[in-house]
């Protein structure tokens, strides 16, 4: 097995400490992480490629911040669901990681479905948490987050599991019409980190 699959098909614990490992072990993701604390973000998560990028990284030898153009951060606040006050927030945070090596995309996953179907083309449903907003990603490989926790801990949020990052597996999730989404982000990844494995989108969904 190549040694970039060492952690490919092992136990989903084995897994998640690995991936907190190397968490840890990236100062910019860990300054992300502290960052969200000290913005007192509700129900905050550090997601997407900051985090699967840096694990496929570490793992086939790249320079830290290979391929990683941001970081995006979520927080869920449907107290307001106006513009003003996610841009207020979004302000704050501009400040906060304002020295960081990669700029921090901060989103309120509690109005994206105000502003989404104008954007993409097509509905998406309102969610209840941070969290949910993984359930609709184009590619289960991507759905991945983290939060520092008051403790100190980290915690893996994954609804999909962690496998298809450990084996450099691209998989689709149809859930919604996002083939286009799947397909662009995947052929840009499979440049940068030709190890990977793209799988299409199912030929039942070809249309979408």
């Amino acid at each position: 097995m190549p040694n970039h699959l060492r952690h490919a098909g092992v136990d989903p614990e084995t897994q998640r400490l690995v991936l907190i490992e190397i968490i840890r072990a990236q100062p910019h993701l860990m300054a992300i992480l502290e960052g969200m604390n000290a913005l007192g973000l509700p129900d905050a998560l550090l997601g997407s490629g900051a985090i699967y990028n840096s694990v496929w990284n570490v793992l086939t030898g790249r320079p830290a911040l290979t391929g990683i153009n941001d970081a995006d951060v979520v927080y869920f606040d449907d107290n307001d669901l106006s513009y003003a006050a996610e841009d207020a927030v979004i302000r704050r945070a501009e400040a906060q990681f304002a020295g960081l090596p990669i700029p921090v995309e901060l989103r309120n996953q509690a109005r994206v479905h105000l502003w989404f179907s104008e954007r993409f083309g097509f509905d998406y449903p309102q969610l209840t948490c941070s969290a949910d907003m993984m359930l609709y990603f184009a590619s289960k490989t991507h759905a991945v987050a983290a939060r520092l926790e008051a403790d100190g801990t980290i915690s893996i949020h994954a609804p999909f599991g962690l496998d298809d990052m450990f084996s450099f597996r691209v998989t689709p999730n149809p859930v919604l019409p996002n083939r286009a989404t799947h397909e662009r982000k995947a052929a840009r990844a499979k440049a940068i980190w030709p190890e990977l494995e793209i799988v299409p989108w199912p030929a039942e969904e070809a249309g979408t």
